[in-house]
C-alpha cells in the first residue's frame, strides 16, 4: 500500500463507531461513489469499487478503492449515499448561513 494515495494523514484521525466499519464491508465489491472532505476542508468526491479497508498504523481507517485510493473513513461525508463519521460536520458546514440572524 505505500504507492496508495491517501486523502489525508492519519495523525488527527478522529476515532468513530466501529459499527461504520460493517457498513463499508456491506459495500466491497460495489462501484460506489464517496463525498469526503479533504485537507483544506473541501468537499471532494471520487469513484470506484470498494476494495476493503486499510490502517496504516492500527488506528487510523481508510477506505481503499479499486483506483488505489485511500479515503480517511472519519472525512467520509456519505458512502453510496450513506451518511459516514463526517455528515453531521457536513451538515452544520452546509447551514452555517442559517445560524445567524442577518443582522436582525
Amino acid at each position: 500500500p505505500s504507492a496508495m494515495k491517501t486523502t489525508h494523514s492519519p495523525k488527527d484521525y478522529t476515532p468513530m463507531d466501529p459499527d461504520y466499519f460493517d457498513t463499508v464491508q456491506l459495500l466491497i465489491g460495489l462501484h460506489c461513489k464517496a463525498h469526503y472532505f479533504d485537507t483544506g476542508n473541501k468537499v471532494m468526491d471520487a469513484t470506484g469499487v470498494v476494495t476493503g479497508l486499510f490502517s496504516p498504523d492500527g488506528f487510523s481507517r481508510y477506505v481503499v478503492l479499486d483506483n488505489e485510493m485511500a479515503i480517511r473513513a472519519d472525512r467520509i461525508i456519505t458512502l453510496n449515499g450513506r451518511p459516514g463519521p463526517a455528515f453531521d460536520e457536513y451538515d452544520l458546514y452546509a447551514l452555517q448561513c442559517l445560524t445567524c440572524m442577518g443582522g436582525m
